[in-house]
């Protein structure tokens, strides 16, 4: 399934999409998006990282397994199974995966650059 496909779908099958790897143990799935929200799953080997970085939209991550030591602005903590962060617009964060895990990204809007 492409990019493309997924803004016109509204049931999506997990298995119906691909793992994209972007190297250094982090892999993701673009599952679902329109023009303000998008929906990604982000899988991480143990020890890889999320570099620290920002953007202009809003990100909400659940981690759905493993456990990660987050970094938020000038704060850092470890968050595990069930938890959630917040990332306001252009606040830096990033993490460290302590154990594989997997977090569940929710941006506003879409993130245009993960389309390319």
């Amino acid at each position: 399934m492409n990019f493309k496909d997924l803004a016109d779908k509204t049931l999506i099958a997990d298995s119906d999409i691909d793992w994209e790897d972007l190297g250094a143990g982090v892999r993701r799935k673009i599952m679902a998006y329109d023009n303000s929200m998008m929906l990604v799953k982000v899988e991480f080997e143990k020890g890889a990282n999320g570099a620290l970085h920002n953007h202009p939209h809003l990100q909400m991550s659940y981690v759905a397994k493993g456990s990660f030591e987050v970094t938020m602005g000038d704060k850092k903590q470890i968050l595990h199974e069930g938890d959630i962060f917040f990332a306001p617009t252009l606040v830096y964060h990033g993490v460290v995966c302590m154990e594989k895990g997997l977090l569940i990204d929710i941006f506003n809007p879409h993130r245009e650059d993960f389309l390319k």
